[in-house]
């Protein structure tokens, strides 16, 4: 079903009108270079507006749901800690910074790495504290011009999180950030908007995470901008196991000097309707960048992964990996760029998309895509899509497990490629949990 003007119109103009109304309050603020950025976002936003199926990458995920959402704009919540005992995962050491509606909880947060290691600024605080540096890097990575959502979220970004490590240091501890939607009393949209810049021959691993509480809508429209300047590494997770009643498109734009390490792995266990933007340009010679990705859509589920591997210098690396289970109705979309440019000889690109399809229901549209302008490049990409091996499985049987227990056994096989990637122990073995109970039911 195409969505309707009226329907478009509504969320769209409540969301214009709110940005106006902010904007009359503003006094002098309305007038700095950061502001003027927003209002240029929004101006974009209001051309583009929200896209359709006959958008080429938006023709397999269909937004009407979400705009039919009567959402309160308003991110104020009463959340506390004792709320959040249901979500918390046992053994989980590290920095762990709490967002809830999209704006950042210093009081539900636990900082234990020194400020020599790392630099961790709320977006809001770093406006007023840092702004050259806000500045410098707000909007420079993650394009809005062509993208409805990006553009959104440039223009109502207020919080989320500043991450900052100098050279030549390694950030002993992780950075864990949990964005919590407390959608109990009413549906909510939140935008946050992130910021992480690893200094030259600098290390960190920053994890992700996206949860709701409640029985409301949730609308989480993230944007995150990453620069890795010369020799800096790299490990990022995004893990996704939300509600039944949740929306959330994210935008992760990657930005790697000469010999910098991109590592990252994206499991979206749960959620209505996801859609993850990975975008990485590869604009340094001898730059890598490793891509894993795990999706597991069932009921009405939507998951729709979308990447991007921009390979703007000779000499680079990246390689790709995303599985994906389909069961019931649920539905999976998977479309991978490369792209070599002219002058990117000696390029390596790989990229591989494999995927099981447990019923009738349940479908999985994938793209993979080459673009290639340079002749001395090793790339190669592939796709498959096909049910459990019967061979296997009745070979299982015949040793004397159950045939439950052995579907089981050889999906959890099957999906370990990605979660094995995941460094952290605590939040590795709570997902095994997690997908161990999926895979149950």
């Amino acid at each position: 079903m195409t969505p309707t003007i009226n329907t478009y119109n509504h969320f769209k103009d409540q969301l214009l009108a709110s940005f106006r109304l902010a904007e009359d309050r503003m006094n002098g603020e309305a007038k700095t270079a950061f502001h003027g950025i927003r209002r240029a976002a929004l101006d974009q936003f209001d051309r583009l507006g929200f896209p359709t199926l006959r958008h080429e990458e938006w023709k397999y995920s269909n937004v009407t749901a979400l705009l039919k959402e009567d959402f309160d704009l308003d991110a104020s919540s009463s959340l506390t800690a004792n709320d959040l005992t249901q979500l918390e995962i046992p053994n989980l050491d590290g920095n762990i910074l709490y967002f809830v509606n999209g704006r950042y909880r210093a009081d539900l947060s636990r900082v234990v790495s020194p400020a020599s290691e790392v630099e961790l600024l709320s977006f809001a605080d770093a406006q007023k504290a840092e702004p050259e540096l806000i500045g410098d890097h707000f909007s420079r990575y993650a394009d809005y011009q062509d993208n409805a959502f990006t553009a959104l979220n440039t223009a109502f970004a207020q919080d989320g999180i500043v991450i900052r490590v100098p050279a030549n240091t390694t950030v002993a501890q992780p950075v864990i950030l949990r964005f919590v939607t407390d959608s109990r009393e009413k549906n909510i949209v939140s935008q946050p908007r992130n910021l992480i810049l690893v200094g030259r021959n600098a290390e960190v691993t920053v994890s992700e995470s996206y949860r709701t509480l409640g029985d409301g809508a949730g609308f989480t429209n993230v944007v995150t901008e990453i620069n890795l300047e010369r020799d800096a590494r790299m490990q990022y997770y995004k893990v996704q196991n939300d509600t039944e009643q949740s929306y959330h498109i994210g935008t992760t734009q990657v930005r790697q000097a000469d010999s910098s390490h991109f590592y990252s792995a994206t499991v979206t266990l749960n959620g209505n309707f996801v859609r993850n933007n990975l975008n990485i340009v590869l604009n340094g010679q001898h730059a890598e960048a490793f891509m894993y990705g795990l999706y597991m859509p069932n009921g009405k589920q939507h998951v729709d992964n979308h990447t991007l591997v921009d390979h703007a210098m000779p000499n680079s690396y990246s390689n790709e990996l995303y599985k994906g289970i389909l069961n019931d109705s649920g539905t999976g979309v998977f479309n991978g760029k490369i792209y070599v440019r002219p002058d990117a000889q000696k390029t390596n690109a790989y990229q591989s998309c494999k995927n099981v399809v447990l019923a009738p229901g349940a479908s999985m549209n994938t793209k993979p895509q080459l673009e290639i302008y340079a002749d001395d490049v090793k790339c190669s990409h592939g796709t498959t899509t096909g049910q459990l091996n019967d061979e296997a499985l009745f070979y299982m049987q015949s040793r004397g497990i159950p045939k439950d227990e052995a579907r089981t056994l050889l999906l959890y096989a099957f999906v370990q490629d990605v979660l094995s990637q995941i460094k952290i122990q605590p939040i590795r073995e709570y997902l095994e949990g997690v997908v161990r109970q999926k895979l149950g039911e």
